[in-house]
């Protein structure tokens, strides 16, 4: 849900975008963070504690947590609550730490 109107501020949304969450299609606006672009289309599980694997949502809305820690264009530990939204963006609820795909080796 979006709030469309309200008594003292003004919503100056940019163009409507598409998104991606786990493959599925997500209306967003330029200008909105990819959290709370997903918000609003009823996503709320974004990713799970690393050691309970418990399920974790849009918290501090302000970069300094880790409950919105995303896979966003096959990047894992992204912050969705200060990142803004791109048209085409993929999105995956993150498990556990995150995998970048390769390994330090001696």
């Amino acid at each position: 849900m979006r709030l469309e109107e309200h008594p003292i501020l003004k919503f100056d949304r940019g163009p409507r975008v598409t998104i991606y969450f786990e493959g599925k299609p997500i209306v967003a606006y330029e200008g909105e963070t990819v959290a709370a672009a997903l918000h609003a289309a009823g996503v709320y599980h974004l990713s799970d504690s690393q050691e309970q694997h418990r399920p974790r949502g849009f918290f501090c809305a302000i970069g300094q947590c880790s409950s919105c820690m995303m896979v966003v264009d096959g990047m894992p530990n992204v912050k969705t609550c200060i990142v803004k939204v791109k048209d085409g963006m993929s999105v995956q609820v993150q498990r556990g730490k995150g995998d970048l795909g390769w390994s330090i080796e001696k």
